[in-house]
């Protein structure tokens, strides 16, 4: 959005964390504060950032032209400029000025004292732009005390009592976890996204997709002497686009601190980034600085590499009333899961894959066991059985030799027949042919890299030029021709009775392809003048390592 705003000559370049004005932009500013707002509410002022390795080669992002208040262009662009306009024109105006008031209040009919604490207005200042906007605004007005004088009568109009209940702490966004990382001196702009995108491939934090639930909470006013009570709701435990800790990253992160603890600390990254700050300059000597690090640090990793216990997080949950022996979970080699039995019994162990929504810390012993039950036969439906069960990717209905994914939020546990055929039919509904080309039908659907059809096991990608929802037999024939004649364009070499060929693959490379086996050729390799027996000789090289067996458990 910000680089539309740019391209559109509403804001300076974007791509900067720097604060401070240029000299042009600031008398600009202070003319539109004197123009709409009065002389008194100006205060030219210049600042400097306090972030180490703020990228300050450009001025800090603000509207090209003060004078424009506000745009009217699509929705959350127009939202953007406004939030840039104002944070901008308010770093050029006075200061507000509060009184911090203390105001007791006394009845005549009760010996009770009520009292409020908050900030009277003597002058509003930059307050003026959030008081009368919409940035902010709620945050912005609390704890705001009208104006009194001492004695003063006040009239009762009303009094409210709102139920509330108390709140965890909030987890992390991406934009909030890049604050604290700034706030504790850990890395620098540059290392923030490789950071975050590194815990969450890693898969030691992952995005929710909790919506919430809704709770009643309780609401009484009284007025004219009059108690009225509503019940309203809210929503809690909502973590949709927070970043969740995972069961991995949670053990992963109890190992690191058990058995490096001075390296997890906050303030130690804190210190190599000084560190290395005094060797930029020359003040410190970097072998020096090295040493006094891996002296220490080396010794312990070879102890914990040959001491250390491997961390599995398994937890005892208690004893199966069934079998007699003990219910615990654990984290395996394909993620958490639930197990009876131990490796050392004569008895085989029983395994339970865990579901997505549930985590090692937080299951019950009643969940656990309750997931020995699947899987669950539901019957027959037109011939074939349905499954319930859990898998590595979240629990599934099987039909036949169809998958088809429980969407997220339901229990696997509470799926019965009539769930079942619905997600059978929505399924056959989603998967149904919507045209047929050549002979062989046509398949829509939307996968992680956005909406595609398939034709003769063939994947094309429908770009946004195409309305995907209304696909004509025209833009359908178009889509695949295309596609035919790309995958004919990047053909070097076809040797069928092989099962070799020779494709053009990105940046100007070229791959082998002979069934599950893909080589990727240098770029000094002319691809064309390749031979079949040279091919050939390519493959073997790069097929015959030989790999290691595997350990017997």
């Amino acid at each position: 959005m910000a680089q539309r705003l740019y391209e559109a000559g509403l804001i300076t370049y974007m791509r900067t964390d720097s604060v401070n004005l240029s000299q042009e932009a600031r008398n600009s500013a202070a003319q539109e504060i004197s123009l709409s707002y009065g002389d008194s509410y100006s205060k030219p002022r210049n600042f400097k950032g306090k972030s180490k390795g703020a990228q300050e080669a450009h001025e800090a992002i603000r509207p090209t032209n003060f004078s424009i208040h506000s745009v009217n262009i699509e929705r959350d662009q127009a939202r953007l400029y406004d939030l840039i306009w104002k944070r901008a024109i308010s770093s050029q105006m006075s200061d507000a000025q509060l009184e911090r008031t203390n105001v007791k209040i006394n009845s005549s009919s009760h010996d009770e004292t009520f009292n409020a604490n908050g900030e009277v207005i003597k002058f509003d200042g930059f307050l003026k732009v959030y008081l009368e906007g919409t940035d902010e605004e709620n945050l912005e007005q609390e704890g705001m005390l009208p104006a009194m004088v001492l004695n003063e009568s006040l009239t009762n109009n009303h009094v409210t009592a709102t139920q509330r209940f108390s709140r965890p702490p909030y987890r992390f966004t991406e934009a909030s976890l890049v604050k604290k990382l700034e706030e504790l001196g850990i890395g620098r702009p540059s290392t923030y996204a490789p950071t975050i995108s590194t815990i969450q491939n890693r898969k030691y934090v992952e995005k929710g997709t909790v919506d919430g639930s809704e709770r009643y909470y309780n609401l009484w006013t009284t007025s004219n002497d009059k108690l009225v009570g509503k019940k309203l709701t809210e929503k809690f435990g909502s973590d949709k686009g927070k970043l969740v800790p995972t069961d991995i990253g949670i053990i992963v992160t109890d190992f690191l601190v058990n058995h490096f603890e001075a390296i997890l600390d906050y303030n130690f990254t804190a210190k190599v980034e000084a560190d290395f700050d005094l060797i930029a300059s020359g003040k410190e000597d970097w072998t020096k600085m090295m040493k006094s690090f891996y002296k220490d640090f080396h010794p312990q990793v070879e102890e914990v590499s040959k001491n250390a216990d491997r961390e599995s997080g398994e937890r005892i949950l208690g004893v199966d009333p069934k079998s007699g022996r003990q219910l615990s979970v654990r984290l395996g080699k394909f993620g958490p899961i639930v197990q009876i039995g131990l490796a050392d019994e004569e008895e085989k162990q029983v395994f339970a894959c865990f579901p997505p929504n549930f985590q090692l810390a937080s299951i019950t012993f009643e969940e656990a066991l309750d997931l020995f039950q699947l899987p669950k036969d539901l019957g027959e439906y037109n011939g074939e059985d349905i499954i319930v069960n859990n898998g590595r990717f979240g629990p599934y209905v099987r039909y036949g030799d169809k998958y088809i994914s429980i969407p997220k939020g339901a229990d696997p546990m509470r799926v019965e027949m009539e769930d079942a055929i619905q997600y059978i039919k929505e399924k056959e509904a989603a998967d149904a042919p919507i045209y047929e080309y050549d002979g062989l039908p046509v398949q829509k659907g939307k996968g992680r890299f956005g909406p595609f059809i398939k034709w003769n096991n063939m994947f094309i990608n429908v770009n946004k030029k195409y309305d995907w929802d209304n696909l004509s037999p025209v833009d359908i024939e178009n889509l695949i021709k295309d596609k035919i004649q790309k995958e004919i364009d990047k053909l070097i070499h076809d040797w069928e009775e092989d099962g070799i060929r020779v494709e053009k693959a990105r940046w100007g490379r070229h791959n082998i392809i002979q069934g599950k086996i893909k080589i990727e050729l240098p770029k000094s390799v002319d691809a064309a003048k390749l031979t079949l027996e040279e091919v050939k000789e390519i493959i073997t090289k790069n097929t015959s390592k030989k790999t290691r067996p595997k350990k017997k458990k």
